[in-house]
């Protein structure tokens, strides 16, 4: 049964399930419109596009598939969607369909919420990370060199469509990413999921179906259930937000495309699990089952050689800065966290420089 966001007018489904993409009756049903951009990629497109063409009969499809990566995440990148937008004369009842990860659905939603002042688009994820947090929410926009997701909108999709058969030909890499972001529901909500995670961590690592259906949807329901309180970030779905403004300082120091999202968010995590141990919010046990779940996912456990200095300047630019003070989702206890500005400055300072100092030195 579809999980459902509930945002009044703006409410849509969240379909999960296997062999989704060639279903005319399925995907005809949430694109409703006739005219039909879909934007991929040059990885996924040759993997996905005709089985989602096929599922889009009756419609007159174009496509075009962008360069794959989140270096490709720019203003530039996005002025090749208008572009296609207007040379295939594309009026405001046509809809954009985004077939691949964070990136795609992010340019994608990012240009259906401009072109002619928004126009609907759907979300159809084919990797891990996007189908449990990315495509989900309504968040969209491109990268720019001072910081990650400077650039944006808030435009919903019509509907998510999760096929899990695409994560069958995901690299291990982008799984374990994705992983970060499904470890990050059970750290900030849910104690219970989080302990779930612990005993079925090599099941998902093996794409096992059962284990991969659960935990796609348990985080999805999760993630739903936030957006639904407070759809423009204005309060409790900033918690989403768990180790993403550690997470972006090293993708924007690093180079965008060095670090996967879900690796900078896995570092970001273990960061505000240290913090929040160091405020004595965590027991040092807790922080090593956070550390030991990272490590077994194949994710980072070590920062870069950013430096402090560089870190924090960086983390100033994140969206949750209010009045010139870095707010940060911290832990309270595992499966529940806050958001605040209200700790003690060198309890940060300490934080980054035990992390991003050691490695440099």
């Amino acid at each position: 049964m579809p999980l459902r966001i509930e945002l009044g007018e703006r409410s849509y489904p969240i379909v999960i399930g296997t062999g989704l993409l060639p279903d005319p009756a399925l995907v005809g049903s949430h694109v409703e419109a006739r005219d039909v951009l879909v934007v991929t990629n040059a990885t996924v497109g040759p993997l996905y596009l005709d089985p989602l063409v096929a599922g889009l009969a009756g419609k007159r499809v174009r496509s075009l598939a962008l360069p794959d990566g989140e270096q490709f995440k720019t203003l530039e990148t996005l002025a090749r969607v208008f572009d296609a937008l207007v040379e295939t004369r594309l009026n405001r009842d046509a809809a954009i369909v985004a077939l691949g990860g964070g990136v795609i659905g992010d340019l994608a939603g990012f240009a259906a919420a401009c072109y002619q002042r928004g126009i609907g688009f759907v979300q159809v994820p084919t990797t891990l990370l996007a189908q449990v947090d990315s495509s989900v929410g309504g968040k969209t926009g491109v990268n720019h060199p001072g910081g990650k997701n400077l650039i944006g909108a808030f435009h919903q999709p019509r509907a998510v469509l999760a096929d899990l058969a695409t994560l069958r030909t995901l690299p291990p890499r982008e799984l374990r990413a994705g992983l970060a972001e499904v470890i990050k529901y059970g750290l900030i909500d849910d104690a219970d999921f989080l302990a779930w995670l612990e005993r079925h961590l090599e099941a998902l690592l093996a794409l096992d179906p059962g284990a991969l259906a659960f935990a796609v949807r348990r985080s999805c329901e999760i993630k739903a259930r936030i957006v639904a309180m407070d759809e423009r970030e204005q309060g409790p779905r900033a918690l989403l937000n768990f180790g993403h403004t550690f997470g972006h300082a090293i993708e924007t120091a690093s180079g965008y495309g060095e670090w996967l999202h879900g690796e900078a968010v896995a570092m970001g995590m273990l960061l505000a699990a240290d913090m929040s141990r160091h405020l004595g919010w965590l027991a040092p046990q807790d922080l090593e089952r956070v550390r030991d779940l990272l490590h077994r996912a194949g994710l980072p456990t070590r920062a870069p050689s950013v430096g402090a200095r560089r870190a924090h300047e960086l983390m100033g630019m994140d969206k949750k800065v209010l009045q010139g003070r870095i707010r940060l989702v911290l832990l309270r206890r595992l499966g529940q966290a806050i958001v605040t500005g209200d700790y003690p400055a060198d309890a940060l300072q300490l934080t980054l420089t035990r992390h991003f100092e050691a490695t440099a030195a």
